[in-house]
């Protein structure tokens, strides 16, 4: 169903700018309406190797060109001792009734784990700039929930605000295991701030070689199906496409996943962290290549999908 055209790299670090020094990461398109113009929200990395949130400006006719680039993090860590102070990365905005909301992943060193990660929330103000709601995690740990939480994907969906979160299950105890497990979960709301789960497991690990299923992309056509695009690890990260009737319920059709490795360059041995969002009667895709985002962030989209029989103009996050 979905074949994929890769256009090419849009991005890749640059040692001048700082917050994105050494890596250009997970990333979220937020089309200026009535324009061709694209914000890309981008998780870099910086020298210190703690993630940040910069942006830049693409023009959709010409989406390898980038016509702005912020030179200072549009969103930075926190206070030292919260949830993010040491980074916060996997941007995912949503604009309702005037506001736009920034879902992040807040990152900080624990000493018997590798990292902690919880779920953030920042609103944009006037002036531009994002301010966090609160200094403390926006989903709370839970008895089903209790490790932490990664990358989400949240829409405003019949008034209903659905996020797909990913959710830690397990840190690796033995050399044997892998480091850390994680798979994606389903929540509600009715502000887009307080949120209700009921341990829906939306996508989790389909054998022993899978440990890691993160970076949900959404998508509901306006025929009512829904089509999410993941990362799953297992020797490298890659996509895979899955479908529902209900944003619960998932099939995974790895067949129809439509994106693969390239022979040769900067996606060659892994693909991952993609956001799909339309554009002007087309399906594009931002991902990641190589060493999650160490190679850069580059654009695909698709040519062979009829998108009257599916309905452009589906959810994305903007409503």
């Amino acid at each position: 169903m979905f074949e994929w055209q890769k256009i090419g790299r849009i991005i890749q670090p640059d040692p001048q700018t700082e917050w994105m020094a050494t890596f250009t990461g997970p990333s979220f398109a937020q089309v200026i309406p009535n324009t061709d113009l694209v914000d890309i929200y981008i998780t870099g990395r910086d020298t210190q190797n703690r993630s940040q949130i910069g942006r830049i400006r693409i023009n959709m006719n010409d989406p390898l060109r980038i016509l702005e680039k912020t030179i200072e993090p549009v969103f930075s860590v926190g206070e030292l001792g919260t949830f993010d102070e040491n980074g916060v990365s996997y941007p995912w905005l949503i604009s309702h009734k005037g506001n736009t909301y920034l879902y992040y992943v807040g990152w900080m060193p624990t000493v018997l784990t590798p990292f902690n990660i919880q779920l953030g929330l920042a609103i944009q103000q006037a002036d531009g700039t994002f301010k966090r709601y609160s200094k403390a995690p926006i989903l709370p740990r839970n008895k089903e929930d209790y490790l932490g939480f990664g990358s989400v994907c949240v829409l405003l969906d019949e008034g209903i605000w659905k996020m797909w979160y990913t959710s830690l299950v397990k840190w690796g105890k033995t050399p044997s295991e892998h480091k850390h497990y994680y798979h994606i979960k389903y929540a509600t709301s009715e502000d887009g701030i307080n949120w209700h789960r009921n341990n829906d497991i939306c996508i989790t690990f389909a054998d022993e070689s899978e440990y890691a299923i993160c970076r949900p992309s959404v998508w509901k056509d306006a025929n009512g199906s829904y089509h999410l695009w993941f990362t799953v690890r297992g020797d490298q990260y890659r996509i895979v496409y899955a479908i529902s009737t209900d944003g619960i319920h998932w099939r995974r059709e790895e067949a129809q996943t439509g994106i693969t490795l390239s022979e040769t360059g900067w996606d060659d041995r892994a693909i991952c962290y993609a956001h799909v969002f339309p554009f002007k009667g087309h399906l594009y895709m931002l991902y990641n290549g190589n060493d999650y985002g160490k190679t850069g962030l580059g654009i695909a989209k698709v040519e062979t999908i009829d998108m009257e029989d599916v309905g452009i103009g589906g959810l994305w996050g903007i409503v």
